[in-house]
């Protein structure tokens, strides 16, 4: 038996991966599935903040990283210290960036959103050739999950 103290922190815990056709309503489906697992997993309290990150970088991957028909890929991990959401898309253009979006702009918000929801974020290319956005939420630590402070 493995206690919590020798348990290796960064361990997949558990994890989910689905691809989701290139339409807007897979963008919903994504979010609610990670909403869903999220408390199934343990964490009711960041269910919104996980569906929130999945549907800014879902929504991202429909809008600049669809190739024709081509799925993109919803990966949820959690480990013992972090919530972790990658998603993946066909395209191997340019890999996304933060920018800073004018006043009146309807779009180029959403890495923005997801820098301050998680706790880091990044991308690389996919090993398929496509590109993966990811975004780790650290989980609480017990202290602060059982209302104490330290």
């Amino acid at each position: 038996m493995t206690t919590e103290s020798n348990a290796d922190p960064d361990q997949v815990i558990r994890e989910d991966v689905l691809d989701y056709t290139p339409l807007p309503k897979a963008v919903a489906l994504a979010r609610q599935r990670a909403a869903r697992l999220a408390a199934e997993w343990g964490y009711p309290h960041m269910a919104g903040d996980v569906a929130l990150v999945v549907s800014e970088l879902a929504t991202n991957a429909l809008l600049h990283g669809g190739l024709g028909n081509r799925l993109f890929r919803v990966r949820l991990t959690l480990t013992g210290r972090v919530f972790r959401v990658e998603v993946g898309d066909p395209c191997r253009g340019r890999l996304p960036e933060v920018r800073e979006a004018a006043g009146g702009d309807t779009h180029g918000r959403g890495l923005v959103i997801v820098a301050m929801v998680g706790a880091r974020w990044g991308t690389r290319v996919g090993s398929g050739g496509g590109k993966e956005v990811w975004s780790e939420l650290d989980l609480p630590v017990m202290a602060e999950w059982c209302g104490g402070r330290s």
